[in-house]
C-alpha cells in the first residue's frame, strides 16, 4: 500500500533542480559502448521518474535560431565543447544530492557533462540580483539604484 501522506511530505522537501546535457561522445568510444551507456540511461531515467525524483526533458535537435533585439539569427554558434543534446529535471532536497543523481549517469563515462542548477521558484523582479544583473548593479539582495 503507497503511503500518500509520505509522498506528500517528501513532495514538499524536494526542490526542482534543471539539468542540463553538454558535450560530445567521446571519439574513441564505439557506437556499441554509446548505445550501452545511452541504454542504461533510459533505464535509469525511467527508475528516477518512477520515484518521483525526475522529471524528462528531451533531447534537443540540431537546428535553432537566435532571437534577440537585433533579430533572428541562426544558430547555435558555440565551440564543440559548449554543444548542449538536452534537458530534464531531478526532484532533490539540495543542489548537493542533485548533482549526486547527475553523478549517475551512466553516459558521463563516454564524454557528455551535466549542469544542474536550481529552479527559482520566484518571478523575475528588476530589483532583485539574478542571473541578468549586469556586474556592478548591486552586492547581495535588493538591487541599489542610483
Amino acid at each position: 500500500m503507497i503511503d500518500m501522506e509520505a509522498i506528500v511530505e517528501t513532495e514538499n522537501t524536494l526542490r526542482e533542480y534543471f539539468v542540463l546535457s553538454r558535450g560530445q561522445w567521446d571519439a574513441d568510444k564505439s557506437p556499441q559502448e554509446i548505445q550501452q551507456a545511452i541504454d542504461e540511461f533510459y533505464a535509469w531515467r525511467d527508475r528516477l521518474a518512477e520515484q518521483g525524483r525526475m522529471k524528462s526533458g528531451q533531447r534537443l535537435a540540431r537546428e535553432a535560431k537566435r532571437v534577440s533585439r537585433s533579430g533572428v539569427m541562426d544558430g547555435p554558434y558555440s565551440e564543440a565543447k559548449e554543444v548542449i543534446g538536452g534537458y530534464w529535471f531531478f526532484m532533490a532536497a539540495s543542489l548537493q544530492e542533485a548533482a549526486e543523481l547527475a553523478a549517475q549517469n551512466p553516459c558521463l563515462r563516454c564524454g557528455l557533462s551535466y549542469e544542474v542548477r536550481p529552479v527559482e521558484p520566484a518571478r523575475a523582479s528588476a530589483f532583485d540580483v539574478t542571473n541578468e544583473t549586469p556586474e556592478g548593479w548591486g552586492g547581495r539582495g535588493k538591487v541599489a539604484w542610483l
